[in-house]
């Protein structure tokens, strides 16, 4: 799947990274997302505060808050309106920053995660006033249902959507000091987009020729991956170094065809310098299958730090404390790390008839 072309192409750039590498992560990650839905935890320092200390006290050593939601960041950003609720709770009370210094004084490590990367609400005032960014499918359609919402994506080829999305990445790591961001499968470009006029243009000129109408043929599919893997390379370049680069993406099959994703690629040419795989299997034999996964095992192979990712509770959905164990038991055992989504899952509002207290004193032995 790997284009050796586009490695090469690489070849010059991650050698230069290669003498500055990122620096070592802890033995082996211990982390959660931190999330405003459902919580309160971003709207109270007090509550950040004492989340940390519990987190550092069970052993965790790396935090993922969610800085990057429906649109909105949870921070006075030059790019993007504040997250409405906590514009109105307080503007000034900068969550980020506060799980950071909160983290760094008990040495842990904080990474934000980009929840919505190159997705946004299609009300959002940057997709009205600017349709010229917008991702279009053949019918010139822009809108796509998800998580029950109509959402459209930024175009990552556009130049003023490189620029925008590199600037709010890079705003926030250094304003707070953070040790890495996270992206997921919404740094994508769904397979079905890319007729919109400025890919159309871009693609003639790099080409000589118009994109087929199957938005699956091959050629056109590697042309807009390269696309998509030319913004990631420019971030790099942009964040301060060392800046770790952690991705949380789907399964490798769907992420490289539907998503256009090739996020193997991005492993072998040092633009990503971590791993989360998510794995929700509800049954054990299920979860122990997913570990197998040859994604998991050539990414091992490359020397890349793997974490899995564990669901520990949200909403209705809270296993027993006893399979969140066997689930970390069994990833510590092929040597990765765990992230587990999420914060109220762990001993918080979510946290399941075993109570909060029994819950925190099993990942406290858990992580030792």
């Amino acid at each position: 799947m790997v284009s050796l072309l586009l490695l090469a192409g690489l070849g010059s750039t991650a050698a230069g990274w290669a003498q500055s590498p990122p620096p070592p992560p802890p033995p082996r990650r211990v982390g959660v997302w931190l999330t405003n839905s459902p919580s309160p935890l971003y709207y109270d320092p007090r509550r950040i505060e004492r989340a940390v200390a519990e987190l550092a006290a069970a052993g965790f050593n790396t935090l993922y808050p969610n800085v990057w939601s429906r649109g909105t960041t949870f921070h006075r950003s030059n790019h993007a309106p504040m997250e409405p609720a906590l514009a109105q709770v307080d503007p000034n009370l900068d969550p980020i920053c506060r799980f950071a210094d909160a983290a760094h004084r008990r040495g842990m490590q904080v990474i934000p995660w980009f929840e919505y990367g190159l997705m946004e609400p299609a009300t959002a005032p940057v997709a009205q006033q600017n349709p010229q960014w917008l991702l279009q499918r053949r019918d010139g359609s822009t809108v796509m249902e998800l998580h029950g919402k109509p959402m459209v994506w930024l175009n990552p080829a556009h130049p003023g959507v490189r620029r925008r999305f590199i600037d709010l990445v890079s705003e926030i790591v250094r304003r707070c000091g953070l040790d890495g961001i996270q992206l997921d499968d919404h740094f994508a470009w769904p397979v079905e987009f890319g007729y919109d006029p400025a890919s159309r243009e871009l693609y003639r000129a790099d080409t000589g020729q118009e994109p087929p109408d199957d938005h699956t043929d091959r050629n056109w599919m590697r042309w807009r991956r390269h696309r998509l893997t030319e913004l990631l390379r420019d971030l790099r370049r942009a964040l301060p170094r060392p800046t770790v680069i952690s991705l949380s993406p789907g399964p490798f099959r769907s992420a490289y065809n539907l998503w256009l994703q090739d996020w193997e690629l991005w492993a072998l040419g040092a633009l990503i310098d971590d791993l989360v795989v998510q794995n929700y299997a509800y049954s054990l034999a299920g979860f122990a299958k997913d570990l197998n996964q040859p994604a998991l095992t050539k990414a091992r192979a490359w020397g890349m730090p793997v974490e899995i990712g564990i669901l520990a509770g949200f909403g209705g959905r809270t296993p027993a404390m006893a399979t969140v164990a066997e689930k970390v038991r069994l990833s510590f055992a092929r040597g990765h790390g765990v992230i587990y989504f999420y914060w109220e899952g762990l001993w918080g509002q979510h946290a399941g008839p075993e109570g909060g207290p029994s819950r925190q004193a099993v990942f406290t032995q858990l992580h030792r």
